[in-house]
């Protein structure tokens, strides 16, 4: 049996349902994943204007990172960085709202991390599937959400918010 199967508004290739792999496919896609494999276009533009924006910082380089988190640490600021990639249907889906998560929650700092322009700094993360967030406390891990689950990130970042000391100004 064949058939066209679309997701979020993005058209997939048609996949033969009888197959297992096709069904696993299936399955991640309904969660909000892609997988990391090379499928860049060429067309790098895209990622900076879907993918940053609001208090959402592109990072470019391994060098760029590390000032972030350098800032973050100083700020007493939890990162949540996002890996994503620009052909990722999911990962285009989430992006709005992970930039509308950025300017509600200023006291976070929202990182943006294409795994295509960044391919070892992101397989040094372990990137299997895009979108993938990590949360990070003074650099260190503390969690990590895979695939597009709106949900489940607000979840986490609601989480964060509640347990952060409040601040008197």
């Amino acid at each position: 049996m064949r058939g066209l199967i679309r997701l979020l508004g993005s058209s997939l290739d048609i996949l033969d349902s009888q197959n297992t792999s096709t069904t696993t496919a299936i399955q991640n896609i309904r969660m909000g994943i892609c997988f990391s494999t090379a499928q860049n276009d060429g067309d790098e533009s895209d990622h900076h204007a879907d993918f940053a924006g609001g208090n959402v910082t592109l990072v470019s380089s391994k060098d760029a990172w590390d000032q972030k988190l350098s800032e973050a640490k100083r700020e007493h600021k939890i990162v949540i960085a996002n890996f994503s990639a620009s052909w990722c249907g999911p990962c285009r889906m989430i992006a709005p709202y992970y930039i509308e998560l950025s300017e509600k929650h200023p006291s976070l700092m929202f990182l943006s991390v294409d795994v295509d322009e960044l391919t070892d700094f992101s397989t040094q993360w372990d990137i299997k599937a895009t979108p993938t967030f990590f949360f990070l406390k003074d650099g260190e891990q503390f969690d990590k959400l895979v695939g597009a689950n709106k949900p489940e990130l607000l979840k986490k970042v609601n989480a964060i918010v509640d347990s952060e000391p409040h601040r008197v100004v």
